[in-house]
């Protein structure tokens, strides 16, 4: 159709950047790719859990609505309840996703004359919901105290400063401690997003938050449930008054459909068994530092970067460890600037050694 030549326009340019994005499975290939660091979304235990959970409830295949409306249940508010308490907070709210969590809670929160300070490679979703709010906003250096300091100074009204604890493209951890310091001696809002850390960053997977004590230093907390709780949805955690106030502003919350009680339960599953995998935990920490010894890095987390600037570069050492067996996606330009084009390696603890050093061999041997 000529009305769509627009859109075939677009794509080609983003075939000519060899940017162009298609969906695909990852077959029988050996899993470096998935964000289920603890492999809970393939656990039969998690399964398990979550059917008996279902077993007793009268409706287990929709929410019948928002909820404000028909979707609100018991399940639901005791999964906020458990999780609010897991993670040493006052309140929790469950949203259907981490997208949707970050989208409303950055639209709807700050108002008119706030200032909101985020780290320069903070999550898309967080950068939609600062769009769609009515605040000034500023990025500051990535983990860069200086920077974010100058921001913080020149800054007036009410301020709020976003992070993430761990970052999905490069590994790396926030220093929260630092940044702590930094909002209370400006009396600055701290937000922090832990979904890489959650389920893998302290002695039961509570996150970077609470691993240093620093709970009570933040006005809010995202926790998500789409990577190593092996499920889907995320939980804003914070005072009852902001529970209560995003209950009643926040448009991801009220105008959308309730996750059903069979996802409630996978959730509650998954917090019942992730506390305790500290074995899964140290067998992970292990697979981390083989992968360092043998290709560099720096993080200290599941994920893991194998530098390979240029679109076509990082697409074809991608493919080169696809058609060895392992599923490795390449990350590209424009996800991230041209010139830092990568694979984004994610280690499990279902992976072995053998494995890893496999890995590790095929990647060196690509030329």
């Amino acid at each position: 159709m000529q009305k769509e030549d627009f859109l075939r326009n677009a794509l080609e340019k983003r075939r000519e950047q060899h940017a162009f994005r298609q969906l695909r499975t990852g077959g029988q290939r050996i899993d470096f790719c998935s964000n289920d660091y603890l492999g809970l979304a393939r656990s039969e235990r998690v399964q398990e859990e979550a059917l008996q959970i279902c077993r007793q409830l009268p409706q287990i295949h929709g929410s019948g609505g928002s909820r404000l409306l028909a979707g609100n249940y018991e399940l639901v508010e005791q999964a906020e309840k458990l999780i609010a308490t897991f993670h040493e907070a006052p309140a929790g709210l469950i949203f259907n996703s981490g997208y949707d969590a970050n989208l409303g809670l950055f639209a709807s929160v700050p108002q008119k004359g706030d200032v909101i300070i985020y780290d320069q490679l903070i999550h898309a979703s967080i950068r939609d919901g600062i769009r769609l709010s009515p605040l000034q906003a500023f990025s500051f250096i990535h983990n860069d105290m200086d920077d974010l300091e100058k921001k913080l100074v020149n800054a007036d009204g009410r301020i709020f400063v976003a992070v993430e604890s761990v970052y999905s493209m490069d590994g790396d951890m926030a220093p929260l401690r630092e940044i702590t310091d930094l909002c209370n001696r400006h009396s600055a809002l701290l937000i922090v997003d832990e979904a890489h850390a959650t389920g893998i960053v302290g002695d039961k997977g509570e996150g970077l938050v609470q691993a240093l004590g620093l709970q009570a230093h933040c006005f809010a907390r995202v926790h998500t449930f789409g990577k190593a709780a092996g499920c889907h949805g995320a939980a804003v955690l914070g005072t009852a008054t902001l529970r209560d106030y995003l209950i009643n502003f926040c448009r991801a919350f009220i105008y959308t459909t309730a996750l059903p009680p069979q996802a409630v339960a996978v959730i509650l599953a998954a917090y019942d068994i992730f506390p305790d995998m500290h074995e899964e935990r140290k067998h992970l920490q292990r697979l981390i530092q083989q992968f360092r010894k043998r290709l560099g890095g720096t993080s200290e987390t599941p994920i893991q970067v194998v530098m390979a600037p240029g679109n076509e570069h990082a697409r074809g050492l991608a493919q080169h460890l696809q058609d060895n067996g392992m599923d490795v996606r390449a990350i590209l330009h424009p996800t991230v600037p041209k010139g830092q084009e990568r694979l984004r390696v994610v280690l499990h603890s279902f992976n072995t050694e053998e494995e890893v050093e496999n890995l590790a061999a095929t990647v060196l041997s690509y030329s």
